[in-house]
């Protein structure tokens, strides 16, 4: 299967099906099992005793371990399955898993739908489960702008990064970048907990997203029809603190007029983030919808590059 090809059918499946409940209660997701393997890890060799060079090996070993061994299972399967249309379906289902458009789209829909109808506490049980900052401490408006944060930043992570990947490597390069995306999550936090072992994983991640993140922003910008966007993207996308993020973010902000970033308190610690687009209004509940609409066109726009880039493959043949 050429590999564009694999890639298109697998995000067909994602966004048509997402990753079926019935299929999870089976056999869990792809994610879940890289991510036991990094729990066994982490539970044995992260330890605050050891110096703090042997914490960053021992996180580095799980990071190479785990990708490793993540990678060379999809190896296997992407050569062992036939070349039939079942091999195929069934490699694209398992691609699929790796893909989240739909599940963002949902996530950040679960927090619309009741900012929409002024409950608040449910809206921040919502959001609560898309971003790490305390919800008790969240307005409209705080919500609104957390939400569009973590659509765009998670647009970047949970589709442009995966689709980049597999386009170049199919299969193994999914997984692959999904390994190191997970290994971020869950050990790459400026914690005194994980600073250190966490610490190869977050700047692998950072690697791995540094071309995605920057399509990401042009994706926004370019969908947004909106002259702006460019403008905030070039002038904001350096101030996050995340060499990454800021690209989307900024995007983001500038498409929707709105200002995004800025302060804000995890587990009880405030950060003074600077603002992206510092001179536009608050998002309210309204530009979430937006959000929603602006990201809808720019996976579009994604989706077309892709068919054409499948087209041009195969008249160039």
């Amino acid at each position: 299967m050429i590999t564009p090809v694999l890639i298109a059918l697998a995000w067909g499946m994602e966004v048509a099906l997402g990753w079926p409940n019935w299929l999870y209660r089976r056999i869990a997701h792809p994610v879940v099992w890289i991510g036991g393997m990094i729990n066994a890890f982490e539970a044995r060799l992260n330890c605050n005793a050891h110096p703090p060079a042997i914490q960053y090996v021992f996180g580095a070993f799980t990071a190479i371990i785990t990708i490793t061994a993540a990678t060379g299972v999809a190896i296997v399967i992407s050569h062992a399955l036939p070349n039939s249309w079942w091999g195929t379906a069934l490699e694209a289902l398992i691609a699929s898993s790796l893909l989240a458009s739909r599940s963002l789209y949902e996530h950040i829909l679960n927090v619309l739908r009741p900012l929409h109808q002024n409950d608040l506490e449910t809206a921040r049980e919502a959001v609560s489960r898309i971003v790490g900052r305390d919800p008790n401490q969240l307005d409209e408006n705080a919500i609104a702008r957390a939400s569009l944060e973590s659509l765009a930043e998670n647009t970047s992570d949970g589709v442009t990064a995966p689709i980049f990947w597999g386009l170049i490597f199919g299969l193994p390069g999914l997984v692959a970048y999904k390994s190191v995306n997970t290994l971020d999550s869950m050990i790459g936090h400026r914690t005194p907990k994980f600073a250190r072992f966490g610490g190869f994983a977050a700047r692998l991640d950072d690697l791995a997203n540094l071309i995605p993140a920057r399509m990401t922003g042009l994706l926004f910008a370019m969908a947004s029809a909106n002259a702006s966007a460019f403008k905030v993207l070039l002038r904001d996308s350096g101030k996050h603190r995340s060499p990454n993020a800021g690209w989307p973010e900024a995007a983001m902000a500038g498409g929707l007029n709105v200002r995004l970033s800025g302060p804000r308190t995890y587990a009880g610690h405030s950060t003074n983030e600077p603002w992206l687009n510092a001179g536009a209004r608050d998002p309210e509940a309204q530009d979430i919808k937006r959000g929603l609409a602006l990201y809808v066109r720019a996976m579009s726009v994604l989706g077309g590059l892709l068919i054409l880039g499948i087209v041009g493959a195969h008249h160039a043949k």
